[in-house]
């Protein structure tokens, strides 16, 4: 074994020479792994007896992408485009031996090879668009020439990913080797040297692309396709652009193009954002002070309490994730409505092509139901999913204390409830924790993991590695009203509504929040979810416009009449006479003088009440980090992703200009907008949000 560069050996099989990359823990591409590539390719070019050369990687996975924390910085020797040139031009067969996934850069570099070889179960992608960015050495330009233009574009503009059976199929792969990879590769490669297989360049060939040069119309359907599904994101849009100019005018002009819209992207505003929010939802799950040997609660049976939409949602997420799950209902008519809906949803699933017949009966056979929560008896942990009623949880964690063995874990998923409160209806308030799922629960990816101040570590722990063992994304955060995701809601929701009495419309507001990116306006959010949903009918007076509406039974989209006016089975909004005329009646009622507001003002007061209030939050030590609060409102609120979230958003636009605008809110708007201290402090000291990672490493 020679060693070339500190993460790359090399050894030879007789006249096979293996490059081996050792960069863990996911082989990403940085200096030190080109240099072995290069150092490698060098030695064997001097040595006649070695015939071909293979890149291989060591560890769970082949050459994962371009190691993003070179990004932005002065590039070190040898670059990637030095390597390739090398690879593609080398005059002995390179052939690339892939396991885990190929993806970005990693991809790239295995089409530079002249063939390739993968194991059954590697996977195959060009992921950048997830980074607000495009291949970038050349992905746009050789995964055309191999699969077609059509698939090229799901996987460049939609960072599809595929397998190998797919990979074979479509010819970005030569072979699937069922046996050791290196020996299957080794094999190939003798194969090629005796029987003097030519040396494959992906850049001279067209026949793949041909029928797309004479049809401009395949790029103007995936244009707008990935405008609707994608809508503000630029790296899509441009991923399409560099495929046809490559299609259109020739591999060197689509290379150099390439290149320069990448260069446009990553120094623009959105990969900066998606970097940022990229790197912040792997670093949420470092919790300070919480050390990484704690000890885990084994979670192999899991009971839910509830069989709602929530519930429901919940136990798919478990089954999903091969966890068997036991819904308890009060009665067997809902708990059979619940378990139905499971049903529907993975026929569905099935049906749609996401996942196989014999997958979807296997996951629905995971998830049970009860009548009686003396079946928790046995469980890890229970998940308490009814509707937002204090006394009532308090009862039925009365109860689980009772039933359940010493080392469950009892999770309330209630949104903004105390859950201290919670906890003290039974004698073991070091097992209770929030997890406050969000709907739909099977597929919302954010987990927002609520402690108490008596929440034991371990429970902290297991709750973590519990919310990545079911595809979510955790993020850790203290109690208090709303926590951090709805408490910043509240605010912006609340001066909604007050814009609305002194002069804007339902429908202003929205079309303002849906231009910044937002995937809906607030009232259409309302009206999807329910007006009704919290609302006490015993208490209304009338008072708000929510009480009017909902005292007229106006619930939103069910009723087809909300903050707007719908047609039966038709969910397009309408403004509403009705409502306009209520809001009116509200604001002479209050003295509210109206007039015309600007979208400015709305988007400001919006996003600035959100702001303030997680610098608050911040403050009290609720989140830990402000790209906690981030990854909260991109993966739970639909916060856009290539904007970073409201707290990376606010050092964008500047401390001090957001700083500014409170204050004159405060004195025009009240105590709402009295100003965070920590905001205050950040203007003072000229430092912005991001320092404040600092504290925590």
């Amino acid at each position: 074994m020679i060693t070339l560069s500190t993460a790359a050996n090399m050894e030879t099989r007789g006249e096979i020479a293996i490059i081996l990359v050792d960069n863990p823990p996911v082989n990403a591409i940085n200096v030190e792994v080109r240099k072995g590539i290069m150092e490698g390719l060098n030695a064997v070019s001097k040595d006649d007896s070695v015939k071909a050369v293979i890149i291989a990687c060591a560890g769970r996975t082949f050459l994962a992408g371009a190691d993003i924390t070179e990004f932005g910085k002065e590039p070190q020797h040898p670059g990637l485009d030095l390597i390739f040139d090398l690879i593609e031009n080398y005059r002995k067969p390179v052939i690339a031996a892939i396991h885990g996934s190929a993806l970005g850069g990693g991809l790239e570099t295995a089409m530079i090879c002249h063939y390739r070889v993968a194991v059954p179960t590697a996977t195959f992608g060009q992921p950048e668009v997830n980074l607000g960015l495009i291949p970038g050495i050349g992905g746009t330009q050789r995964l055309p020439r191999i699969i077609g233009v059509q698939k090229a574009i799901e996987m460049c503009a939609g960072g599809k990913q595929i397998n190998a059976r797919e990979a074979l199929e479509n010819g970005l792969i030569d072979a699937i080797s069922e046996e050791n990879l290196l020996d299957g590769a080794t094999a190939f490669a003798k194969k090629l040297v005796h029987e003097n297989h030519p040396l494959i360049k992906i850049r001279d060939k067209n026949d793949k692309i041909e029928e797309a040069r004479n049809k401009p119309e395949i790029f103007a359907e995936a244009r707008k396709a990935f405008a609707r599904s994608d809508r503000g994101f630029d790296a899509p849009q441009a991923a399409i652009d560099a495929i046809e100019t490559g299609v259109k005018k020739g591999i060197e002009v689509g290379l150099k193009n390439e290149r320069e819209i990448f260069r446009k992207l990553i120094q623009g505003s959105q990969s900066a954002a998606m970097r940022y929010i990229f790197f912040a939802e792997r670093e949420c799950t470092k919790i300070p002070g919480l050390a990484s040997d704690t000890p885990r609660v084994p979670v192999n049976k899991i009971g839910i309490v509830g069989a709602g939409t929530m519930g429901t949602g919940i136990a798919m997420s478990c089954a999903n994730a091969g966890i068997p799950v036991t819904i308890m209902e009060i009665n067997q008519k809902l708990l059979e409505k619940g378990l139905e809906t499971c049903r529907e949803n993975y026929k569905n699933s099935a049906l749609k092509g996401r996942i196989t017949h014999d997958e979807a009966e296997k996951r629905l056979s995971l998830i049970n139901g009860t009548i009686s929560l003396n079946d928790f008896a046995d469980v890890d942990m229970v998940v308490e999913a009814v509707f937002e009623n204090k006394n009532l949880k308090k009862e039925i964690f009365a109860k689980l204390d009772k039933i359940c063995k010493d080392s469950v874990i009892l999770a309330t998923n209630t949104s903004a409830l105390n859950i201290t409160e919670i906890a003290l209806a039974t004698k073991r308030p070091e097992s209770v924790i929030g997890l406050h799922f969000f709907s739909p629960a099977n597929v919302m990816r954010l987990l927002e993991i609520v402690r108490t101040e008596k929440t034991a570590d371990d429970i902290i722990a297991t709750s973590i590695s519990f919310g990545k063992r079911i595809k979510k994304i955790p993020v850790l955060v203290r109690e208090c009203h709303g926590f951090v995701g709805n408490r910043m809601l509240f605010q912006r929701v609340n001066e909604n509504k007050q814009m609305l009495l002194e002069g804007s419309t339902p429908q202003q507001i929205d079309k303002v929040l849906y231009d910044f990116g937002f995937p809906m306006g607030p009232f259409a959010v309302l009206d999807l979810v329910g007006l009704d949903v919290g609302w006490d009918k015993a208490a209304s007076k009338g008072e708000t416009l929510r009480d009017v509406l909902c005292e007229a039974g106006r619930f939103g989209q069910k009723t087809n009449a909300g903050y707007y006016d719908y047609k039966p089975g038709n969910r397009t909004p309408i403004p509403s006479q009705y409502v306009q005329e209520k809001i009116n009646e509200l604001a002479a009622k209050n003295n509210i003088k109206q007039r015309l507001i600007s979208d400015e003002e709305i988007l400001e007061r919006s996003l600035y009440s959100v702001i303030n209030e997680g610098a608050k939050i911040l403050d009290e030590g609720i989140a830990i980090r402000p790209g906690d609060i981030d990854v909260i409102w991109v993966n739970g609120y639909g916060w856009p992703r290539y904007r970073g979230g409201p707290m990376f958003y606010a050092d964008s636009i500047g401390l001090k200009k957001i700083l500014d605008k409170i204050k004159a809110f405060e004195k025009t708007h009240g105590n709402t907008w009295r100003p965070s201290a920590l905001l205050e402090k950040l203007v003072n000291e000229g430092k912005e949000f991001k320092d404040l990672h600092d504290r925590h490493g």
